[in-house]
């Protein structure tokens, strides 16, 4: 492996051309008495991607932000096109040619995409706005850089899916005539497919002379995408490595200071009596169609069944359903032997089964509560929080306090704003909280969806700890080596059904990718269905 110096020079590393486009110097950031950025030097070259690889909280962000015009820099200098810069605003950034797409898409959902891409930039022709002008530069744009955008141009984003979503808002950066484009996190909320499609993207954007930031946490995709890997770690810069000339190891060393284990994690437990059974269940999704279809499975006690299959097959709405947020068609859910088919989300939660839903924004936390309000969700009316009718203060904030420790959420207090956490905090806390109500099934949609390797080798480990302790755990993730290191079987779900239940021992990752897809494997390595297995 070979390193680079603060600045990213000196090595010989494999860009396009050697010209700076962009060189931060000694960047240094704070908030109160956090230290986001210390002293970090940055140089981004013309016509190559360069990623900033680090944790959450790592200061990736805040560099970027700094860049962008978003945050004023405490000390240090910006340089573009070897004119020095300083950026009051994002307006001003973007004058000089720099456009960033956020991991929380800046459109709004109502409006259509043309209407999106053109806001606060509309053509206007003898005062009104030029439509017409405006639908020429989007499809010039879009042919040159193979994007379909261009024919949703008439849609309202709210209907569109989020990997369309995404390439409107490169396609809004572009039309502002953006030359350098921040990506961060772009990867967070897209499936494998969508994933492959955005790096395919950003290499034609690159083969075009844009030169690009990749902002992420996940070392396979700044290895397949990246030409350059600046790792930050505690707000400093740790160096610059060639993507070619290292590995996911190496990588993960400079991120988090220690050996990570990437292997599928032992099993030693045997599976006991059952905890849930599902027969039969039919779900509708929001529109009234059938997204669930004749689905039966079971979970016992010291087991980890995996769901995997690609986003949108069904997948929210049967967690939704397990959960007590959705209404059943036809079929039945016993919980310990019971039916709990027609119970709600409160009753559920009573009985002791715990829930990670995959949109933390919207569904597992208040953004402007506090943690220790946000500690509380959905446990208003169990103890020992909750005492004759009356809410125990002192317990809830004991609960915050120790979340935040054993989960190492970084936060300047349980008095702060879930808002105020990064992405991958806010997931930290919501698997730390459904643990700390001592269940007895956890259900985990995408538990490390956005959250960084450190922190995922962590919650990996919680859960098999779960396990270990007797509980049923049933994770439905679209990430395949999740998915394999996780589970103690691998059921995956295709148009509403499970169509194969497999050994995560002999199942290959091109073969889970195929049932994804919806394959047949023919005799492949399947198991019986989980419902028809003995207790």
């Amino acid at each position: 492996m070979t390193r680079t110096d603060g600045n990213g020079e000196g090595t010989g590393a494999e860009t396009r051309g050697d010209r700076p486009v962009v060189r931060l110097e000694g960047i240094t950031k704070t908030f109160g008495e956090v230290v986001a950025n210390e002293d970090v030097d940055f140089t981004l070259r013309e016509g190559e991607i360069h990623a900033l690889l680090g944790e959450n909280g790592s200061g990736k962000t805040t560099l970027m932000s700094v860049l962008y015009g978003l945050y004023d820099q405490d000390e240090g200098s910006i340089v573009v096109d070897s004119e020095p810069r300083r950026f009051d605003s994002p307006q001003d950034a973007m004058a000089a040619g720099i456009g960033m797409i956020h991991q929380h898409f800046q459109l709004v959902a109502p409006m259509t995409v043309l209407q999106n891409v053109v806001l606060g930039t509309e053509p206007t022709r003898r005062g009104l706005v030029d439509e017409a002008a405006a639908r020429e530069r989007i499809e010039s744009l879009c042919s040159r850089y193979g994007f379909d955008v261009d024919r949703h141009l008439d849609t309202p984003v709210e209907e569109l899916d989020l990997g369309t979503r995404q390439r409107v808002e490169i396609v809004k950066s572009l039309y502002r005539g953006a030359e350098i484009l921040v990506f961060d996190e772009p990867t967070a909320v897209l499936t494998p497919q969508e994933v492959d499609a955005l790096i395919g993207l950003l290499d034609d954007l690159r083969e075009a002379g844009r030169s690009i930031v990749f902002i992420s946490h996940k070392l396979d995709e700044v290895l397949a995408a990246a030409d350059r890997i600046t790792v930050l770690r505690d707000g400093r810069a740790i160096g610059t490595v060639r993507a070619s000339e290292t590995s996911e190891g190496e990588l993960a060393r400079m991120m988090v200071g220690r050996e990570v284990l990437f292997d599928r994690l032992s099993r030693e437990t045997q599976p006991g009596e059952p905890v849930l059974e599902v027969e039969g269940l039919r779900v509708d999704g929001d529109r009234g169609l059938e997204r669930v279809s004749d689905v039966s499975f079971g979970v016992r006690e010291r087991e980890i069944l995996g769901i995997a299959g690609v986003q949108g097959n069904g997948q929210t709405e049967l967690v939704e359903a397990l959960t007590g947020l959705r209404p059943v068609g036809a079929g039945t859910i016993r919980f310990r032997g019971e039916e709990i088919t027609e119970t709600g989300r409160r009753t559920r939660i009573e009985a002791g089964i715990a829930y990670v839903p995959e949109d933390r924004q919207t569904d597992g936390l208040v953004q402007r509560y506090d943690l220790v309000r946000n500690a509380l969700l959905g446990n208003q009316t169990v103890a020992p929080y909750s005492v004759d009718g009356w809410l125990d203060w002192s317990r809830v904030s004991a609960h915050a306090e120790e979340v935040v420790r054993e989960f190492d959420v970084q936060t300047s207090g349980t008095g702060a704003e879930a808002a105020s956490l990064s992405g991958g905090n806010q997931q930290k806390f919501i698997v730390g909280r459904e643990i700390g109500h001592d269940p007895e099934l956890m259900i985990a949609a995408h538990p490390t969806r956005g959250v960084d390797i450190g922190s995922i080798e962590f919650i990996h480990n919680r859960l098999i700890e779960l396990r270990d302790e007797g509980l049923g755990v049933v994770v439905v993730s679209s990430k395949l080596d999740e998915i394999r290191k996780l589970s103690d079987r691998i059921a995956v779900m295709y148009d509403g059904a499970f169509i194969e239940t497999v050994d995560p021992e002999s199942v290959t990752e091109e073969e889970l990718g195929l049932l994804m897809a919806g394959h047949d494997l023919g005799d492949g390595p399947t198991e019986s269905d989980p419902a028809e297995a003995e207790p």
